[in-house]
């Protein structure tokens, strides 16, 4: 499978280059690092959600599960497609600026832009307000990829779309049956299961400038 956006790769990864050495050191750490960002939003969105509603709850716990999900696929694509990597494939490239993967390890599409995609959106799911954070890092850690040298354009732009929307269809199906597990867990016996769902709601300590009723 082919798609023509060879010149665009070139541009990029000759722009790529052209930058400074801590710029080049940055995009190739982030490309990594990124994912460890990710996994601690979701690790927070966990913790804050202990108290929440048990819709909360369900939701950023089916975060971190719809990003595996995601990925899945991502691989499963990969397997049918079975593209090059453009730092082998495309003619008069300059060379990668991280190490081209082996081959049989390939292009399309991007795994790191499935996961981004999808910890973004199901991240903004858990939190609205954590789009503003989640959409930008996902669009540099995509764009990493291809400055990196490792995959091409459309890789990274059908990783993240692909994410996206494995996300939110993963959300939408589990939230129910996770809201019963999560109510389960909450009246559960066993302290454990307690801990792990968190008390909700309920636990929330009331305000000490409440109104006392009169006598």
């Amino acid at each position: 499978m082919t798609f023509q956006d060879d010149g665009l790769y070139r541009d990029i990864t000759d722009f790529a280059h052209d930058t400074p050495a801590w710029v080049q050191h940055t995009a190739e750490v982030w490309t990594e690092a990124g994912l460890l960002l990710f996994a601690a939003l979701f690790v927070t969105g966990w913790w804050r959600s202990r108290r929440g509603s048990s819709r909360a709850f369900a939701i950023a716990v089916l975060a971190p599960v719809a990003t595996a999900v995601a990925y899945v696929c991502s691989e499963l694509l990969k397997s049918g497609v079975t593209e090059e990597r453009p730092c082998r494939a495309v003619t008069g490239a300059v060379a990668s600026l991280a190490a081209c993967p082996a081959s049989g390890d390939w292009s399309f599409p991007s795994n790191h832009a499935t996961i981004a995609g999808a910890a973004a959106v199901a991240l903004a799911l858990v939190r609205r307000v954590l789009v503003l954070l989640t959409v930008p890092l996902a669009l540099l850690m995509a764009f990493s990829r291809v400055f990196v040298g490792v995959h091409y354009p459309h890789d990274v732009a059908a990783g993240l779309l692909l994410g996206a929307v494995v996300a939110v269809v993963a959300v939408r199906l589990g939230t129910r049956p996770v809201i019963r597990l999560t109510d389960a867990l909450r009246t559960s016996p066993a302290p454990a299961a307690r801990w792990l769902a968190g008390p909700g709601t309920a636990a929330a300590p009331a305000s000490p400038y409440a109104a006392t009723p009169r006598r």
